[in-house]
């Protein structure tokens, strides 16, 4: 009898934490897809007045 009196007593304080533990897991893949997005945006474009050699297409490292 004590286990049921137990489970509707905490039920509300269970639902609120659950809700909390799912919008912190939501905002937290907002702040990480936002930071892949901000990191992309800084790929830096070849110049266009410049040919595209061998070497540009190759070596990744190359500032």
């Amino acid at each position: 009898m004590g286990i049921h009196y137990d489970y509707k007593s905490t039920r509300g304080e269970k639902a609120m934490k659950k809700e909390a533990k799912r919008k912190a897991r939501i905002e937290e893949r907002r702040a990480r897809k936002s930071n892949e997005s901000s990191s992309s945006n800084e790929t830096k474009m070849h110049d266009i007045d410049k040919p595209i050699t061998l070497e540009d297409l190759t070596n990744p490292d190359k500032d």
